[in-house]
């Protein structure tokens, strides 16, 4: 599973021009998910994603996590972070998951998410989404799941 994250002071998604989701200051997390990922792979993202300390504190140095700071969290279904484009000019997506395997674990993610007590707000899994988002730095950090299981280097 991989995430890529934005730190932001507002961020909505509209499907047929109606804003589905919206938040304040927080984060945008793009989330995909790939073949072979797992309710630990979701686990593992989501404790990422609100324990890294990626929002300033009093002294404006990049020290707080979105617990700290109650941030707010927009997470939007993102097959694409899955793009593979090794070879040729067009992308191939086929270490993505299937629709319906990436759809029940991206609302697992998403219920892991909620369970945190932060603002959660959806998009609409399978659907063409118009994101808006003012990205605040800007801040973004890819996070992928297999770095759980990848040893520190020295």
């Amino acid at each position: 599973m991989k995430a890529l994250i934005q730190r932001v002071t507002q961020a909505w998604v509209t499907v047929d021009d109606q804003i589905v989701g919206s938040i304040g200051p927080g984060l945008l997390v793009f989330l995909g998910v790939g073949e072979g990922d797992d309710l630990l792979d979701a686990t593992y993202l989501v404790d990422k994603v609100t324990n890294l300390r990626i929002f300033a504190d009093s002294d404006g140095r990049v020290n707080l996590s979105a617990f700290d700071v109650q941030a707010e969290l927009l997470v939007i279904s993102q097959f694409t972070l899955y793009a593979n484009t090794r070879r040729g000019r067009r992308p191939s997506f086929t270490e993505a998951a299937q629709p319906d395997e990436a759809g029940a674990l991206f609302q697992r993610a998403v219920a892991v998410f909620e369970t945190t007590g932060l603002k959660i707000e959806t998009g609409s899994f399978q659907k063409h989404m118009l994101v808006h988002l003012v990205n605040d730095g800007p801040f973004t950090i890819m996070l992928d799941s297999l770095e759980r299981t990848s040893p520190r280097k020295k």
